[in-house]
C-alpha cells in the first residue's frame, strides 16, 4: 500500500563534543545536566562522514512520526521521489541524499578554528565536500563572540607564520571577531575560516558535508594528546578576504530572507508586533481568536521545493492539505515534502519565531 507524503519529524542525532554543553535540553533534546552534547542533527542524510566530524560512518535521520515511523529519510525520498524533492536535485556530496544538513549547536567552549573545503580544493580532491553554512544565534552568554574570516590585509604567509609560532594561538589575533547577538545570522561560505565562540547556541543550516579542517584548537586534548590539526589543507582552503556581515529580522518585520546561496535559502518568520499581546506564545495566543498570524510556507511564485521548518522560539502550527495540521514545539524540526510545501501555512503568535530552510 502506497503511503502518501506528509510532513516528517525525525529522531535527533545527539553528538557529544569536548566543547559541548547541556543547553539543548531547553530545546526539547534529551540532554542531561552537565552533559557535553555539542550537536543535535535534526535532518541528516549522509552516506559517510569525516573521522574528525561525526566519526566516519553514515548518518541518516530516522522518521519519528506517522506511517513511515522507523524508516529513514533516504527511504522516504525513495518512496516519494518527486513528491518529496520536487525539482530539487539530490546532493552529490552527501552520497545522493537530501541536500541539506540541519543542526542545533551548543558551544560551552570555543569550537576549533576551522575551515571547510574551498571550491578549488573540492574540485581537486573528490573526497572533500563543500560545506557552506549559516548560523542563527539563539542564545549567547554575556561577552560571547564568534570568529569569522580574516582581518583586512592578512595574507597566507602571515597566517602561516602565526600558526607555526609557539602553539599557534597567535592566529586568533588575525581573525575578525564579532559579538554574538541573538537573532543575527552569519553566512559562512565554504572556505571561510571560522569558530563558534564559547557560550553561543545556534541553529545551523548547511550543505550535507562534515569535511572539516582544524586550524587551531585552543590547546584542547583528546585521550591525552592534542587533537589532530589540518594546517596544510586549511592553508589551501582559506579565502583571504573579509567575511560577510550578519543579517537579521529587523524591528517591525515579520518575515525576511536571512541567507541566499547557490544551495539554499533561509528565512526567519515571527508573529508581527501587535498580532498578539506582547509575550504571548503560540499556545497562549491560540486561546484567543485572531491572536495568531498565518504565513504561506513558500513565498509567492516559488514552488517545487521541500521546506524545513525549525521552531526556534515558542512554537507554531503547521497546516497542510485538507485540514491537516501539526503543532511544532520549540526545538522541533519538520520536513515538509515538496508536494505540500506550496499548499502549507505556518501560524505563529507574537512571541514565536520559526526558521524556514529551502534547498535549491
Amino acid at each position: 500500500m502506497m503511503i502518501e507524503p506528509y510532513p516528517l519529524v525525525f529522531e535527533p542525532v545527539l553528538l557529544s563534543k569536548p566543547w559541548g554543553g547541556d543547553r539543548l535540553s531547553r530545546f526539547g533534546k534529551m540532554v542531561a545536566k552537565g552533559a557535553t552534547v555539542g550537536e543535535s542533527w535534526e535532518v541528516a542524510d549522509l552516506s559517510s562522514t569525516s573521522a574528525s566530524g561525526a566519526g566516519g560512518g553514515a548518518v541518516g535521520s530516522k522518521i519519528a512520526n506517522g506511517a513511515m515511523a522507523g524508516k529513514t529519510l533516504r527511504e522516504a525520498i525513495g518512496a516519494w521521489g518527486e513528491g518529496m524533492m520536487g525539482n530539487v536535485v539530490l546532493a552529490a556530496g552527501g552520497g545522493g541524499g537530501f541536500p541539506l544538513l540541519i543542526k542545533f549547536l551548543d558551544a560551552r567552549e570555543h569550537l576549533s578554528v576551522q575551515v571547510h573545503p574551498s571550491p578549488a580544493f573540492a574540485r581537486a580532491h573528490p573526497g572533500a565536500h563543500l560545506k557552506t553554512e549559516c548560523w542563527l544565534i539563539l542564545d549567547a552568554q554575556p561577552g560571547a563572540k564568534i570568529f569569522k574570516g580574516v582581518k583586512a590585509g592578512v595574507t597566507r604567509d602571515a597566517f602561516e607564520r602565526a600558526l607555526r609560532d609557539g602553539d599557534g594561538g597567535g592566529v586568533v589575533e588575525l581573525l575578525e571577531s564579532v559579538p554574538a547577538v541573538v537573532g543575527e545570522c552569519h553566512n559562512l561560505p565554504s572556505g571561510t575560516v571560522h569558530a563558534l565562540g564559547a557560550g553561543v547556541l545556534v541553529a545551523e543550516v548547511q550543505t550535507p558535508s562534515d569535511t572539516t579542517f582544524r586550524v587551531y584548537d585552543w590547546g584542547r586534548m583528546e585521550n591525552g594528546k592534542p587533537r589532530q590539526l589540518h594546517v596544510r589543507e586549511s592553508l589551501e582552503c582559506i579565502q583571504w578576504e573579509r567575511a560577510r556581515d550578519a543579517t537579521s529580522l529587523k524591528a517591525g518585520q515579520a518575515r525576511t530572507t536571512l541567507v541566499t546561496t547557490g544551495y539554499f535559502d533561509v528565512e526567519h518568520v515571527r508573529g508581527p508586533a501587535g498580532a498578539a499581546k506582547t509575550g504571548d506564545s503560540y499556545r497562549d495566543a491560540m486561546l484567543r481568536p485572531g491572536a495568531t498570524t498565518r504565513f504561506a510556507l513558500l513565498n509567492a511564485g516559488v514552488g517545487g521545493r521541500p521546506v524545513v521548518v525549525m521552531a526556534v522560539k515558542g512554537g507554531a502550527r503547521l497546516r497542510w492539505g485538507a485540514g491537516q495540521e501539526m503543532v511544532v514545539e520549540l526545538g522541533r524540526t519538520v520536513l515538509v515534502p515538496a508536494c505540500w510545501a506550496s499548499e502549507s501555512t505556518i501560524e505563529v503568535g507574537d512571541a514565536d519565531e520559526v526558521l524556514l530552510a529551502t534547498p535549491r
